[in-house]
């Protein structure tokens, strides 16, 4: 089995998330994608309330039901203590050692990974996909790609999708602002906030 992960807040998820699962899926022949929720992020200030967990994950959860290779995984959704990045593949790594990994992130992070806490662990538990934003990036990726590679014998693929200008946190002020955030998020996931009264007052 090779598996895609997608980390993140997804505080809400939102259609860049899924489309980005999605091609990373198709271009790699991957057999699932699991979207994994952090629980407690570590560059927050502050510990979140479950009940907060409790509605990104729901969220998570309506978004994907329809798609059968888009699977949940709650490994990291623990609100009372932060996750990272290199302890999560080693534990996927040891729970699942029959699966190949594949995690998925965007070019920003790509150049940031060396300030990630125990960031040369990660290189050996997975293959990263990094989302390209578009051509005129490919120069910088290249390069960056060449030196995590040489440097710490990373594994590193280019993945080519389609990455729109969407963010949470414009998605969770729009929301408190009383604006539409149709066709941005899924319509489950648009109810559920309107059902939930998510985000009236936005945590920018």
């Amino acid at each position: 089995m090779k598996i895609g992960i997608m980390g993140g807040t997804f505080d809400p998820i939102h259609i860049g998330h899924l489309l980005l699962g999605e091609f990373a899926y198709e271009e790699f022949g991957l057999d699932e994608i699991w979207y994994l929720p952090n629980g407690n992020p570590p560059h927050k200030q502050q510990t979140e309330e479950k009940e907060a967990l409790r509605h990104r994950v729901e969220m998570i959860r309506l978004s994907i039901r329809e798609v059968l290779y888009f699977k949940l995984c709650l490994h990291e959704a623990k609100e009372n203590e932060h996750s990272y990045t290199y302890q999560t593949m080693r534990e996927l790594n040891a729970l699942y050692p029959e699966y190949e990994f594949y995690f998925i992130l965007g070019a920003d992070s790509l150049f940031a990974i060396e300030t990630w806490k125990h960031f040369r662990e990660i290189f050996p538990t997975c293959t990263i996909l990094a989302a390209m934003r578009d051509d005129k990036d490919a120069a910088d990726m290249e390069k960056q790609i060449q030196y995590l590679e040489s440097a710490y014998g990373a594994k590193i693929r280019i993945l080519r999708a389609p990455l729109l200008e969407i963010s949470s946190t414009t998605l969770r002020k729009r929301v408190s602002q009383g604006k539409s955030i149709y066709y941005m998020v899924t319509d489950a996931a648009a109810e559920y906030i309107k059902e939930n009264h998510l985000y009236q007052k936005a945590s920018i």
